[in-house]
């Protein structure tokens, strides 16, 4: 990999990670890595199996040492053009083993999830007296600081502070599960991203990012400029949804028409699905009881909100060597060289990062409300 500009760095552990010995990383074969928006990150590392002489009639020489064991954890930066990048940092939860028929066929392959997974191990009956959902999801989130969790918490448009002679938030799940239950409430996500720095994660509960400065454009027939090696667009019109309804505010008892009519994300498209499909935009009902007339137009709001983040799926791979870099899920990329109607700027919802020695390849898919490009360039 360093002819062409990139240098991977495994590290492992059963509790800090550490440099893998150079036996492991002669053996490494291939790596894959999935981050998404929704969802936990997932990883495979492939290593070459043998046992090679007398000394190893035993067992393997990569299973006679507990580095591969479930419940290790996995730190993989990789390094393009001198410029390092926490790729991920995940927990081990399986192990397999393919003997192979002939020598040097085996292989070793370990799958595993982000940290978040660890998150996920126990079911809890826990109640949250006067807490609103952004207090609790920073305590829970507080709770797995060995992890390097540095919280990045966002309030919802519609905060109730719950009164304990009205109710009381309680959770019936793990902790990972509750934290989705009341990111689901508001159309927010939760995930986990490794880094910035090694031993680190950054969890993030809040919107889909849709702020910030974007990445290296991806570009496609752009001639030596060229990065993408294969794209696709689907535009789905029935995705967006407005949403209808009443409800009876649970404080007056008055019955309230509850209605949305456009999307709050910010806009990545000059064309927008729910305002040029008009009227012919599906309109859902409204479900929720129990609910005060803020909260209703809050979750009405983030079901509108979810629909049109579907409306525009971009697909595709991209060449790493020549893009320079990680492409980043969960934030923001230009696009240039396709035409005004798909060109602009996306949110990237997912990137598979597949390496191989001597090749790396990422799958990206990219996201937004509509089409048209709401600026006249895009930055490479």
């Amino acid at each position: 990999m360093t002819a062409l500009g990139i240098h991977l760095t495994l590290m492992i552990g059963p509790t800090v990670a550490v440099p893998a010995p150079l036996p492991y990383l002669e053996a490494l074969q291939s790596v894959r890595v999935t981050h998404s928006d929704t969802g936990r990150s997932g990883f495979q590392l492939t290593f070459q199996a043998g046992r090679p002489g007398p000394s190893s009639l035993m067992d393997y020489p990569l299973l006679s040492l507990p580095l591969l064991k479930v419940f290790n954890r996995v730190i993989l930066i990789v390094t393009i053009n001198a410029i390092p990048g926490v790729l991920l940092d995940g927990i081990i939860t399986d192990q397999q083993l393919s003997p192979g028929n002939q020598p040097g066929t085996g292989t070793i392959t370990v799958t595993g999830e982000d940290v978040s997974v660890m998150m996920d191990m126990e079911e809890k009956n826990v109640e949250h007296p006067a807490q609103p959902e952004l207090v609790i999801a920073n305590k829970i989130i507080a709770t797995y600081a060995q992890y390097g969790l540095i919280p990045i918490v966002l309030p919802p448009l519609a905060m109730d502070v719950p009164l304990p002679i009205e109710r009381i938030p309680a959770q019936r799940d793990t902790d990972l599960g509750y934290l989705n239950e009341m990111a689901g409430r508001h159309g927010y996500v939760f995930y986990v991203v490794p880094g910035p720095a090694p031993f680190t994660n950054t969890a993030y509960w809040g919107p889909p990012v849709r702020l910030g400065i974007p990445q290296s454009a991806l570009s496609v027939n752009l001639g030596p400029n060229t990065n993408v090696n294969t794209i696709n667009f689907q535009n789905n019109a029935l995705a967006p949804a407005m949403v209808s309804g009443q409800v009876q505010d649970r404080q007056t008892n008055q019955t309230v028409p509850v209605q949305t009519v456009v999307s709050t994300r910010p806009p990545l498209s000059s064309q927008p699905a729910v305002l040029v499909n008009q009227p012919n935009v599906r309109t859902t009902q409204f479900q929720g009881n129990g609910l005060n007339i803020a909260q209703s137009y809050g979750r009405a709001q983030a079901q509108t909100d979810a629909s049109t983040d579907d409306t525009l799926t971009v697909t595709g791979e991209l060449d790493a060597v020549r893009y320079g870099g990680m492409l980043q899920a969960r934030s923001l990329v230009g696009l240039r060289g396709v035409g005004f109607t798909f060109d602009g700027f996306y949110y990237v919802k997912s990137v598979t990062h597949n390496i191989t020695r001597g090749d790396y390849k990422q799958s990206f898919t990219l996201k937004r409300e509509g089409t048209g490009a709401i600026s006249p360039v895009v930055v490479p």
